[in-house]
């Protein structure tokens, strides 16, 4: 199973993010997209983001599609309650819980540019492939920035993106994708953020378990399909 993360705060979601799943879901190959929507972002304010659970059901009115997989559940890990929670922490978490699954991260041009700054950056880009997703005005920044300077040799051509889901990292691509203008920060009303709620937690982590027995299921699924074709390829006689 091929599982593509796009995660962020989403403050608030956007065709934009819809678009570039969808995009991602047909040039990789990916059974489904997971928005991971994060607590808060280390590296912005969040002193003006709506709460938790506001932002995750706002992203469900957005995503609106059987393979996208609206989640939370980073606000019910321990460090949530703190505020942040970093990409790596969430990744590991991940690959820890569903090794069977091939994840990849999906991102858009201009965060790539920034990565640099991300906790333990460079473990990060070791832990799953990447793809990177273009974004008006940052292609070539993305390309000369010092993430894309520290990872050229892994770096693959856009045609072999269907495989990159499947290949060990470090492995990334930066795919050509329809262009949208839309970013969060300009769709940002001018209301004050709440503090998430003890509510918004409980309802986290309620989700967190749901997409985990979903993630089970599949993976239970595409073990027995894989034992099933093998015993099929047993019993075929053998040619001389």
């Amino acid at each position: 199973m091929r599982i593509g993360l796009l995660g962020g705060s989403f403050n608030p979601a956007h065709q934009g993010h819809r678009q570039i799943s969808l995009a991602a879901m047909k040039r990789l190959g990916l059974d489904q997209v997971w928005w991971l929507v994060s607590p808060g972002n280390p590296l912005k304010a969040t002193s003006d983001v709506p709460e938790l659970g506001d932002r995750v059901a706002s992203a469900r009115e957005i995503a609106r599609h059987p393979k996208i997989v609206v989640t939370g559940f980073e606000g019910a890990r321990p460090k949530a309650a703190r505020g942040s929670v970093y990409t790596i922490e969430t990744i590991r978490f991940l690959k820890r819980r569903f090794p069977s699954i091939d994840f990849v991260w999906l991102m858009g041009a201009d965060s790539l540019v920034s990565f640099h700054c991300w906790r333990e950056w460079e473990r990060l880009f070791g832990l799953l492939p990447i793809a990177v997703l273009d974004r008006p005005g940052y292609r070539l920044k993305a390309r000369a920035g010092k993430t894309a300077q520290r990872f050229a040799s892994a770096a693959i051509d856009e045609s072999d993106a269907r495989g990159l889901a499947a290949m060990e990292a470090p492995a990334w691509a930066l795919l050509t994708v329809p262009l949208s203008g839309l970013a969060s920060t300009n769709l940002r009303g001018g209301k004050k953020a709440k503090p998430t709620s003890v509510k918004a937690r409980k309802a986290a982590k309620t989700e967190a378990k749901k997409v985990e027995k979903a993630a089970k299921r599949r993976s239970k699924k595409d073990a027995k399909q894989a034992k099933k074709a093998t015993k099929k390829n047993k019993k075929k006689p053998k040619r001389h």
